[in-house]
């Protein structure tokens, strides 16, 4: 994992020369652990300060995917800077980190602590528009981060995120999800034993604790996050936030759960399908107008 990071990181800096500027930094935790995390910077920064995208990564276990790489340029090119903790249970950095993992516990201050780290190291940040956005189990991250802590974020955008823990147990089988989520039994028990635990850690039932605007897509086709999971979280939204929340639905996507971050392997390139296209304009408006960039 290590050495597969290493050629990760040589090609995110191949990657950003002529578009942003790239740096590999690390801060310290809750305690004693030390997060890496990528940093990417505008070529030239403007006198007006920056707004800021705290950007999380997919997968229990992942990290930075090259998939981003379009992606996190575009977010440079229109003036964002942009960090990505790698966040404990992230992959290529070693035991210590691998298994620190906290499942929608200590890894969410993993993350809101990168807004600190912006506002202390790096001046050309602007420290009130600062946005989350995050997929898939980096979604549910950004979501609960929001929640938590909303006088950090100014919005949050969360593509097809894991919604809630008591249903996706109970579809997807309770002790191989536990394996997968909680190896080392930080929950405590079961759903059933538990139930505190897992309610805190799942987005659903923290709607009410959101004040800041929200975006959320799905695909009803999505496989892992499938649509009656997604859709208990929109239909809340909707209900409860509707001058906050922003959702839309896609239908039958191409891809799926990834539909909007597939990119050709060979060039990086962003595969540009109708769906994947029509969600990146709506999460760049969305941002715009939350963060009121020009």
């Amino acid at each position: 994992m290590v050495r597969d990071q290493t050629v990760t990181d040589r090609r995110w800096r191949e990657a950003s020369v002529g578009f942003m500027r790239m740096e590999k930094i690390s801060y310290r935790s809750l305690g004693e652990l030390e997060v890496p995390a990528f940093v990417f910077q505008p070529l030239e920064t403007t006198p007006r300060r920056h707004p800021a995208l705290v950007w999380v990564h997919e997968n229990i276990r992942g990290h930075l995917y090259e998939h981003y790489i379009p992606f996190v340029r575009e977010a440079v090119t229109r003036g964002f800077v942009v960090i990505a903790p790698e966040y404990r249970g992230s992959v290529g950095y070693g035991r210590e980190l691998y298994e620190a993992i906290d499942y929608g516990g200590a890894e969410i201050d993993d993350v809101v602590t990168a807004v600190d780290v912006l506002a202390t190291k790096y001046p050309a940040v602007d420290r009130r528009r600062v946005a989350v956005i995050g997929w898939s189990h980096g979604g549910m991250i950004a979501l609960l981060s929001a929640a938590r802590n909303p006088e950090r974020f100014a919005a949050v955008a969360a593509l097809v995120p894991v919604t809630n823990l008591f249903h996706r147990l109970a579809s997807k089988g309770v002790e191989r999800q536990r394996q997968l989520i909680d190896p080392q039994n930080r929950f405590g028990g079961t759903p059933a034993e538990r139930r505190d635990v897992y309610r805190d850690r799942s987005p659903l039932f923290q709607v009410d604790k959101l004040t800041i605007p929200v975006l959320v897509h799905l695909a009803d086709n999505d496989e892992d996050v499938t649509i009656d999971e997604g859709m208990q979280l929109v239909d809340a939204l909707r209900a409860r936030k509707p001058d906050l929340a922003t959702t839309k639905v896609y239908s039958a996507p191409a891809g799926g759960h990834t539909f909007d971050r597939r990119v050709d392997p060979t060039t990086l390139e962003p595969l540009n399908t109708p769906e994947q296209r029509d969600s990146w304009s709506r999460v760049w408006a969305f941002l715009d107008q939350s963060l009121e960039t020009p």
